[in-house]
């Protein structure tokens, strides 16, 4: 093995796979029988399961090559940029060699297209294959499904990954038309809706016959590019409510456009779209998925764009002030989802302390709720700071001045999100 031309492709390859961030692991349970690795262990990429532990994966591109001429992609054929290729029997070997090291815990493997899409899918599927079977390798392995590939070759990867993803890229069909005209959103869809039956199917033989082999078990995910087209963010967290809804995707990431090349249907180049719009997008989505709103309520035809001041709970709340304020010892689990800066993991905790006990500001604090968010939305027997200024017309100032203010403990506050 020529180890400067191996460490020469993972410096390119790795590289270019760093644009897609669609790698996290939640929901893998693959067990170990015996050989190497276990998908659900705490720990080059760093991702998170589903309990938020973290865990370390090999992310890499087979290849750079490709066919197509993606405007927004690092990779596209025209781009004049240094390519390599990895052979089948490299990435197995550099995957077990960093596993043994303790350098990862799983991989996440993507390629360009090269020759066509069955072509590039069967070498992402035998390097699976000889992982599982001749190296008795047990971690996590998330596989890109590639447009076009055969249902045959999509299948057998699911029997081998514990994730399979295929990225929407482009929200829309048209702006997907305008940057890539050689790719459709109906080459993408068709096999998300292959992988979904199949976790149907697979799901319900394995009631019947326990030594039906799993597909997948992690699900299937997508991503989208933001910023690359004029779609606003109503319209992206709708195309995200669709996926859910209808393909049972377990996430969508949100990757905010990198201005990398010139071209005249594209952003500038100094045209950075803003890291808080792609977090407000993830906030917005886990609204949606755990805390039961509908992609209309964050957003609509008044309001297309997240507020980058302030997350969308706060943004809802302060839009509809008529809801409030919610008495936190006498709401239920619906309503207390709603309150600004109170978490699903709090709210559980007030439901089982409230049956004990009348609660107030400082049992919130304790329980992790940002009360210099909540504060202003509920109501206690002796404490009502909402009515008071319900009707203020800085309202909004004065929430935002609060969360800023000195007394606010700041490292309680970076991680959380609501």
């Amino acid at each position: 093995m020529n180890f400067d031309r191996i460490k020469e492709k993972l410096e390119i390859l790795a590289d270019a796979a760093k644009y897609d961030v669609s790698c996290s692991s939640s929901g893998g349970n693959r067990k170990n029988k015996g050989g190497l690795g276990n998908s659900h262990t705490a720990g080059i990429c760093h991702s998170f399961t589903e309990d938020g532990r973290c865990i370390s994966l090999l992310k890499i591109l087979l290849t750079n090559h490709c066919i197509y001429d993606c405007l927004y992609c690092v990779s596209r054929k025209s781009n004049d940029i240094k390519r390599a290729a990895f052979t089948v029997e490299e990435v197995v070997d550099l995957t077990m060699n960093f596993y043994r090291r303790n350098y990862i815990e799983g991989l996440f493997l993507s390629s360009g297209i090269f020759k066509n899409a069955d072509f590039t899918m069967e070498r992402l599927v035998r390097i699976a294959k000889k992982l599982r079977e001749e190296h008795n390798f047990n971690g996590y392995i998330h596989l890109k499904t590639i447009p076009g590939a055969s249902d045959e070759l999509i299948r057998e990867a699911g029997l081998y990954a514990d994730r399979l993803s295929i990225n929407l890229e482009i929200p829309t069909e048209s702006g997907l038309k305008l940057l890539a005209p050689e790719k459709s959103h109906q080459d993408m869809i068709k096999p998300m809706g292959f992988i979904k039956n199949a976790l149907t199917v697979y799901q319900e033989e394995r009631k019947i016959f326990r030594k039906v082999p799993k597909f997948a078990p992690a699900g299937q995910s997508t991503q989208m590019i933001v910023g690359a087209t004029n779609e606003t963010d109503l319209k992206i967290i709708h195309v995200a409510k669709h996926f859910y809804q209808n393909y049972n995707m377990k996430r969508v990431y949100y990757s905010g456009y990198v201005p990398v090349l010139e071209d005249k249907n594209l952003p500038s180049i100094h045209a950075q779209v803003p890291m808080q719009r792609e977090n407000r997008l993830y906030q917005a989505d886990w609204l949606m998925r755990f805390y039961g709103f509908d992609a209309n309520e964050i957003l609509d035809k008044n309001h297309p764009f997240l507020d980058l001041e302030v997350d969308p709970k706060l943004a809802w709340a302060l839009r509809n002030r008529e809801k409030f304020p919610i008495n936190i010892n006498t709401a239920p689990k619906e309503l207390l989802l709603r309150i600004p800066g109170v978490g699903v993991t709090s709210v559980n905790k007030i439901l089982m302390a409230r049956k004990f006990q009348k609660l107030n500001l400082e049992h919130l604090k304790k329980m992790g709720v940002a009360t210099n968010r909540a504060k202003y939305f509920i109501e206690f027997e002796s404490q009502n700071i909402f009515n008071r200024l319900i009707d203020e017309q800085n309202f909004r100032q004065i929430i935002v001045k609060g969360m800023k203010s000195k007394w606010q403990n700041p490292f309680s506050e970076q991680l959380s999100l609501f």
